[in-house]
């Protein structure tokens, strides 16, 4: 029998991931996933918690797990933990909330059945182990986002206990110094772009700093004239709505390329049809990754890089940090500061001789 999870509720979307899971006989499994783990892949961050120590399983008014746990047992994960999972769905945007499901599967396939109100910090770090052949990162973001769930299901009540404040995250290299392209690596990957849409799309990834998803979400009536330049009105990150000025070269581009649409089309218009006539977040990659191959560029070249280089460029060229902070969107200063300590313009190593 091959047992099934379904995770969330109405308005949260309905994840379907299969587990199989074996029977454990009765045997014990210490520091080890009582079920088999999901390695799914997803990426969206989480945030981090603070840390203190909850090692014991949690005690109540339900009796303590057993030992054993049964394919039978694990069949599906308990009615609780399904509602506590959509509740800590809801509201969340798409691409946050299938990464958040998946990892929520993943995380009860390792538990076998066991529900969260009753699992233990070693069960937890079993989980963790099993995710070993993932890169830090990925790790680090999954177990983050166990994390989340905990801390939201014992601040709502749901559980008795944050049983996950004390699951380390694993150290992850701050890698976005390899990440940053110079201006004229920027500039070779837009002026050897042939198509107007999509040339018009790379500088405003670029220029605007826009996040792919954010890009690819546009209507022209987005748009607003500014002087000699324009503005678009962007809905981002967590729901916030930001603008952000055009310099006037791409506006007269983006001008141009609209010609007579009406507001309500879209801005990049798909050429192989859809529902919305939108180009997809999906497109919009393959878009930028065969601008990267004709320039030359390395092949992780992705959006995102664009957007990295336009928080370095402009800091480079004397743009306060919070005015980059507020045209990019990011919440904390702290997020726009990487930037400076990715490509600092001072170091005592220039004052040696050597």
């Amino acid at each position: 029998m091959v047992p099934t999870y379904r995770l969330g509720l109405a308005g949260c979307g309905l994840a379907l991931v299969t587990a199989l899971i074996p029977a454990l006989q009765g045997k014990a499994v210490p520091r080890q996933c009582r079920g088999i783990p999901l390695i799914l892949h997803s990426a969206q961050a989480a945030p981090d918690h603070e840390t203190s120590v909850f090692d014991q399983p949690i005690t109540g008014s339900e009796p303590a797990p057993s030992a054993s746990v049964t394919a039978h047992d694990a069949a599906a994960p308990a009615s609780g933990d399904a509602v506590l999972i959509a509740l800590w769905l809801d509201g969340r945007p798409s691409a946050t909330r299938h990464a958040y499901e998946a990892d929520a599967a993943a995380l009860l396939a390792c538990l076998g059945g066991v529900p969260l109100g009753r699992a233990t910090l070693a069960d937890l770090q079993a989980f963790a182990a099993s995710l070993a052949r993932l890169a830090p990162s990925s790790r680090a973001r999954r177990l983050a986002a166990v994390k989340s769930l905990f801390s939201f299901g014992h601040r709502i009540g749901w559980l008795p206990a944050d049983v996950a404040r004390s699951l380390r995250l694993p150290r992850v290299k701050n890698v976005l110094a390899e990440r940053i392209l110079e201006e004229a690596e920027v500039a070779r990957l837009i002026a050897l772009e042939p198509d107007r849409r999509n040339h018009a799309l790379l500088r405003l990834l670029y220029l605007a700093g826009l996040r792919l998803s954010e890009a690819a979400a546009l209507h022209w009536r987005d748009l607003r004239k500014r002087g000699a330049g324009g503005q678009v009105t962007v809905f981002g990150k967590g729901g916030k709505t930001r603008a952000v000025l055009l310099p006037a070269s791409l506006w007269r581009e983006l001008a141009a390329l609209r010609g007579d649409a009406p507001d309500e089309a879209p801005m990049f218009r798909s050429r192989e049809g859809g529902a919305s006539g939108q180009l997809s977040p999906s497109q919009v990659h393959r878009v930028v990754k065969a601008a990267a191959r004709r320039a030359g560029l390395d092949g992780a070249v992705s959006a995102h890089w664009l957007r990295h280089a336009h928080a370095s460029h402009a800091l480079d060229r004397g743009a306060p940090l919070h005015l980059v902070q507020a045209t990019l969107g990011h919440a904390d200063l702290k997020t726009t500061g990487r930037y400076t300590h990715a490509r600092p313009t001072e170091s005592s190593a220039t004052y040696l001789v050597g």
